[in-house]
């Protein structure tokens, strides 16, 4: 790249290259303030249905119910399974998407019997593309979760769940470890093992009754928590597509930093070329000139 304007335009857009992505950091990490507010200010009401149930069954033990592997701790192995997918709905977020996708691909080979729920826009042109089949594509923005979503996703779920269709139902989804590391968790939804609700024993027992019966309340509690445990997954994996966002905008600004010293040595470089060119040049006109009107 010798010319000394192209050397200019190619500066000037990597400048506006960095302000949109520097841009686009400070939105990333404006979005992950609020999205982590909105969830610690639901955390409360969840954790308090998580201490009911565990109340429930310090209560009454022999409890049987269609959400719980049975009391005597047999597992049931399903024959189909559904997998809630959470992918974001664009790119730009390094490996976010693809970590999430290639491990749902590897979940699908070991079990083909299994039925995709996807949530964002990038998984659901991935698995078409691909032409894996989709139960039910939710085709509302990923960018926006809310508790509406997230029991519109549990209705259909549990529907699926109750009528038989599903056997056991996972969420795939990024959880945001810290601002600079994110994990794909596949997490069981249901049934539920009774020993995640493993009251303390210290605690002292309390009678209770139930209306209309044990087991509608607690179905319609267990409704409510995985609603919860939805909602709860979908903003951990919202603020984890915003922290990748965030360390990827970050790289770009450090990489067009890098690219923009490089440039600014070899404009400076090329300028001074340039320069001492046009001065030799006129050095050797004026030498020249003298050398006439000695001659004359």
């Amino acid at each position: 790249m010798n010319n000394i304007k192209e050397i200019k335009n190619r500066i000037d857009s990597v400048r506006e290259t960095r302000k949109i992505t520097n841009a686009m950091y400070l939105i990333a990490s404006t979005k992950v303030r609020k999205a982590k507010a909105d969830l610690d200010n639901t955390r409360p009401y969840f954790m308090a249905l998580r201490n009911e149930i565990k109340r429930i069954f310090r209560t009454v033990n022999d409890i049987d119910n269609k959400y719980f592997y049975p009391a005597d701790g047999k597992i049931l192995y399903a024959k189909t399974y559904g997998i809630l997918v959470i992918t974001a709905d664009k790119g730009l977020a390094g490996a976010y998407n693809q970590n999430v996708l290639k491990y749902v691909t590897n979940l699908v080979k070991e079990h083909p019997n299994t039925k995709l729920y996807v949530v964002g826009e990038y998984g659901r042109k991935y698995f078409l593309k691909r032409n894996i089949p989709i139960e039910e594509s939710f085709h509302f923005t990923a960018q926006s979760p809310n508790m509406y979503r997230a029991r519109e996703i549990t209705d259909i779920l549990l529907d699926a769940f109750d009528r038989g269709e599903l056997g056991k139902i996972f969420v795939v989804y990024t959880d945001a470890k810290n601002s600079q590391t994110e994990e794909v968790k596949s997490t069981r939804l249901l049934p539920f093992h009774r020993g995640n609700f493993v009251s303390d024993p210290t605690v002292e027992n309390v009678e209770f009754e139930f209306s209309p019966s044990i087991e509608v309340v607690l179905d319609n509690i267990m409704h409510s928590y995985v609603s919860g445990f939805i909602y709860s997954a979908l903003v951990d994996s919202y603020c984890s597509e915003q922290d990748a966002r965030m360390n990827a905008m970050n790289s770009a600004n450090i990489n067009a930093q890098e690219i923009l010293s490089d440039l600014s040595l070899e404009y400076n470089r090329v300028r001074q070329t340039a320069i001492t060119q046009e001065i030799t040049e006129i050095c050797a006109g004026a030498l020249a000139k003298k050398g006439k009107e000695k001659v004359l």
